[in-house]
């Protein structure tokens, strides 16, 4: 018995000795691909834990469909509603939930229950963020008189009407984790776009411009506090924002173009990412904005480009988007993980240990399903 457990201690310490000698940075960009025989793909999101990507790419006959890519299955075709094209903007927290639109129509799928869709207030939708859990869709829909407005669906309630600023039109892109708020643009009464905060019990706020005539919100912090966009300054260039109740809208700047977009936000709010002259940008309050590009140039080979950051994880972790793939010579949707965790760090707590190995060790044998 004595010489049995000293044996598996001294091949424990062998292998944990073995990983701290191989370990390294473990950063990584995923191309993600295409479907068979297409040209593209574009990435709109990313599951919590980084496994899943939801996005759009072109079939063999050119046809757009939206996809759901893991590790371990690829890139899944996710079908339409029956004719036209479709496209997935966005995941729930556990990547089992995706939203989109498919022939004109607001969908939501699960692996259960495939592509279902959501309806309308009158004529087409189409839906463009989810709830962590997976619970409240928000979007767009044609009413009954025909406008483009903003809604929020859950199963009980169906699809709500959000309103407008006073003019005709508005959509929905963001969504906070409980679902009590939803951002966005809608028209004012001079058919001006403004970015929009909404509740129930505030209704929509206007969250104003940098200077100029136009703004629009695309994602929301998880409490619902930081508001991210992009809007007019006074010249009429568009710029990226984060909006915060005390500080109002902040100008996140550019990467020396004259135009630059937010797309996502961490869940603290801290972390933005988006895109400024067809260059994937993150921006922190420290560091500003940062050409991802750069700051991971060892990551792509000779030619390669970040050109869009679409999302980011709640923790700030990976980020999807669109970039040009030199190896494939085309565009192609990309998962970046920005973590510096060493090779053998399985629980990411900064140290490879037993705690690491024992993990691996119960886990021995396993397959990605």
């Amino acid at each position: 018995m004595c010489y049995t457990q000293n044996r598996f201690n001294a091949l424990l310490s062998a292998c944990v000795l073995s990983l701290i000698a191989t370990a390294g940075w473990s950063q990584s960009l995923t191309w993600l691909g295409v479907l068979p025989n297409g040209l593209y793909s574009y990435a709109y999101d990313v599951s919590a834990d980084g496994t899943v990507v939801v996005g759009r790419a072109d079939n063999a006959a050119g046809q757009g469909r939206a996809f759901r890519w893991t590790a371990c299955g690829g890139m899944q075709d996710l079908g339409t509603l029956g004719s036209g094209g479709s496209h997935a903007y966005g995941v729930s927290a556990n990547g089992s939930v995706v939203v989109g639109g498919a022939g004109g129509i607001a969908f939501r799928w699960t692996a259960s229950g495939g592509m279902q869709s959501l309806g309308s207030l009158g004529g087409q939708s189409g839906a463009h963020g989810v709830s962590p859990d997976g619970s409240v869709v928000v979007g767009g829909t044609h009413n009954s008189a025909g406008w483009w407005r903003a809604f929020r669906w859950t199963a009980s309630g169906g699809m709500q009407d959000l309103g407008t600023l006073g003019g005709n039109l508005s959509e929905a892109w963001g969504v906070s984790a409980d679902g009590s708020v939803v951002v966005g643009w809608a028209e004012n009464a001079q058919g001006q776009r403004r970015a929009f905060r909404w509740t129930a019990s505030g209704g929509m706020q206007n969250l104003g411009t940098l200077g100029g005539t136009w703004s629009e919100a695309y994602a929301v912090s998880a409490n619902g506090a930081v508001v991210v966009g992009w809007a007019a300054n006074a010249a009429g260039q568009g710029r990226a924002f984060r909006w915060t109740a005390s500080g109002g809208m902040q100008n996140l700047g550019t990467l020396g173009s004259s135009g630059s977009a937010a797309f996502g936000v961490s869940a603290d709010g801290s972390v933005v990412v988006g895109g400024a002259g067809g260059i994937a940008f993150r921006w922190t309050a420290s560091r500003g904005m940062e050409n991802l590009n750069t700051t991971y140039a060892s990551l792509l080979t000779n030619g390669s480009q970040l050109r869009e950051a679409r999302a980011i994880s709640p923790d700030g972790r990976y980020i999807v988007g669109r970039g040009y793939n030199a190896a494939t010579g085309r565009t192609e949707a990309f998962l970046l993980d920005t973590r510096c965790t060493l090779n053998g760090d399985v629980n990411g707590d900064g140290v490879v240990d037993d705690a690491d190995l024992l993990i691996v060790l119960f886990n021995f044998g396993s397959r990605c399903r």
